[in-house]
């Protein structure tokens, strides 16, 4: 899924819906967004670039900000249009019965051929399976 411009304003507003609905006061003067920095380890000017819905954003800063939100990081990639909700699905509950393939050959098939979109896809699919891996959460978690 292609992030844009519309995607990222989308993303910023919902950031901010987040972080206003946690007690951060995102006015001028609020001080929301340096505490939100100082709480979540992401720099003030990239939270500053997220809400504003310029920029692009990295797994890196994704994953900060999921743990910080206490979310889970689909979630987020979700939100940020990283990747759509059926693409998120796919990933999580592969149907039954068919092999598992590699997250390398899951961005083929999903026609992803940017480099930089390729190696953020694969970093996201493995960070999930980790992530399941350690809740517990599937039978197949560790495989690849």
């Amino acid at each position: 899924m292609k992030n844009s411009s519309n995607a990222d304003q989308a993303f910023g507003q919902w950031l901010r819906k987040e972080l206003e609905a946690r007690g951060y006061n995102l006015s001028p003067r609020g001080g929301g967004q340096t505490r939100f920095a100082e709480d979540s380890g992401i720099s003030r000017p990239t939270i500053s670039r997220l809400l504003k819905g310029t920029g692009e954003q990295d797994i890196n800063t994704l994953t900060q900000l999921a743990e910080a939100l206490g979310l889970r990081l689909g979630v987020v990639l979700v939100r940020a249009g990283i990747l759509s909700d059926s693409d998120l699905q796919a990933v999580q509950h592969p149907p039954a019965g068919e092999s598992r393939i590699t997250p390398e050959d899951a961005a083929t098939q999903l026609g992803i051929t940017d480099e930089q979109q390729r190696d953020l896809f694969v970093a996201m699919t493995r960070t999930l399976q980790q992530q399941r891996q350690r809740s517990g959460d599937g039978d197949h978690a560790a495989e690849q």
